[in-house]
């Protein structure tokens, strides 16, 4: 499939909080947007958000049915619940309504495209295109194909994401969870075995990331980070302190046991630091600073701070 340009039809297959995202990513970017879930109630809440959040004039096309929604597409976007035997049968649903050019990219946290597009009769279209929460606010994009997947699909998948605003990144093998997801939950297992061990309670293990990790992290990535913490750079920060680097990850937490107790002891302590302020205000709070701080960076280009020391 040759490259297409960056404006062109896409339709979202599944409506709830990763969908209405993806598809206000598409808006903003021009595209003309088919939305459509098998839940009509999702698909109303939906389209009632992505109204109160878009400026711009575009409105999704809110479909009745899925070949309504694949009716000139040529990307689709697939959102459905993270079950493999659900995916399955939808991609097989969108490789049958779908035109033969069609990109199918499945928003999937974890599964590989090969066994997803199992049942598929052109396999080589369909492609994993996995979004941070929520992506019309975090533009990192996980991108990787199956076994059949056609390379070029995926060079087309990367350009078009790229077009549309986010930042697609390209994995050169399936991993369980990709490289984001299995990141994040590293962090999250010895959050919990710190609490469980009583360490520290759940409001000073969120700050010491909030306040702390996060705030480099926000900037550069873990290498990166390691490279600016020394004046020799990376070579000089894990080779210096190898035997010390060792023994500490030797000794980090187990997976920890989620049992209904300590999964309300966690979700408590959140109440009680959120206190009066609703889950919905911090979300709101949270999208806003992202937005902020995406700005900020933008603005402040790393290449300006050279130029600036020549």
């Amino acid at each position: 499939m040759s490259p297409r340009t960056v404006v062109r039809p896409v339709a979202v297959v599944g409506a709830g909080v990763i969908g209405r995202s993806w598809a206000l990513v598409f808006l903003r970017a021009g595209c003309p947007t088919a939305l459509f879930d098998s839940d009509g109630a999702q698909l109303e809440r939906a389209a009632a958000w992505i109204r109160s959040q878009q400026d711009g004039p575009w409105r999704p096309r809110v479909c009745d049915s899925l070949p309504q929604a694949m009716e000139g597409a040529a990307y689709v976007q697939e959102c459905g619940p993270e079950r493999l035997a659900l995916k399955q049968e939808l991609f097989a649903a969108l490789d049958g309504a779908a035109s033969p050019d069609t990109v199918l990219a499945s928003s999937t946290s974890a599964f590989d495209m090969s066994d997803i597009a199992r049942d598929v009769e052109h396999p080589q279209r369909c492609v994993v295109a996995h979004p941070v929460n929520p992506p019309h606010i975090v533009p990192v994009v996980e991108v990787l194909g199956g076994q059949l997947t056609a390379p070029a699909v995926v060079q087309d998948t990367l350009q078009f994401l790229r077009g549309v605003g986010q930042s697609p990144v390209l994995l050169k093998k399936h991993i369980h969870g990709f490289v984001l997801n299995r990141l994040q939950f590293a962090l999250v297992r010895e959050a919990m075995h710190l609490l469980d061990a009583g360490v520290a309670d759940v409001e000073a293990i969120d700050t010491v990331v909030r306040e702390g990790l996060g705030l480099r992290w926000a900037l550069l990535g873990p290498f990166a980070v390691a490279d600016a913490n020394n004046d020799d750079g990376a070579r000089a920060y894990f080779g210096g302190y190898v035997d010390w680097f060792i023994d500490l990850m030797n000794q980090l937490g187990p997976t920890p046991a989620l049992d209904k107790a300590f999964i309300e002891r966690i979700a408590r302590e959140l109440d009680d630091a959120r206190g009066s302020t609703s889950r919905e205000q911090v979300r709101g709070w949270r999208d806003r600073m992202v937005v902020e701080i995406r700005r900020l960076k933008a603005e402040n280009p790393l290449h300006e701070e050279q130029e600036q020391r020549l």
